[in-house]
């Protein structure tokens, strides 16, 4: 697994924040496999995607913590989040960009026959389906909620 090996390379490295974050993120993992193994009653390996779902977990308590602590005051803790965002964004595949985004919600706008903002969940879960990781719900939803308020 790429994460292990890049611990492995932190701490050749010295690189403290870097095995911390890696070490979080791989007990994070380790969680959902338990998780995973309770509910199935059996042995189970985590898929790329469940993997890909909980570094994007992982990333977004990083963001919030980081406009928390910038609301706070406490500049210092939020760089060092940023870091430690930066170091899980690279286990990431690429975001789409706007414009690709826009794209899909307007197709979906048109497969769905949706035109009303009372739509816009079933709108973004036919979106958010599709981009398999590679946008933030919070960006979907504000895509879609603008292409609905064009409408």
């Amino acid at each position: 697994m790429r994460i292990q090996e890049e611990t492995k390379a932190g701490l050749r490295a010295h690189d403290e924040l870097r095995v911390s974050v890696l070490r979080m993120l791989l007990s994070a993992i380790h969680n959902r496999e338990i998780e995973a193994r309770a509910k199935t009653g059996s042995e189970t390996t985590l898929g790329d995607e469940v993997v890909l779902q909980v570094i994007r977990s992982e990333l977004k308590k990083r963001t919030d913590a980081i406009l928390a602590y910038r609301t706070a005051g406490r500049i210092e803790t939020a760089e060092k989040e940023e870091h430690e965002a930066e170091i899980l964004r690279e286990f990431l595949p690429p975001e789409l960009s706007d414009e690709e985004l826009t794209k899909m919600v307007r197709e979906g706008k048109t497969a769905l026959n949706v035109s009303a903002e009372k739509d816009a969940g079933k709108l973004i879960g036919w979106v958010m389906q599709r981009v398999r990781g590679q946008s933030s719900g919070d960006r979907v939803m504000a895509i879609v909620k603008r292409e609905l308020g064009s409408a």
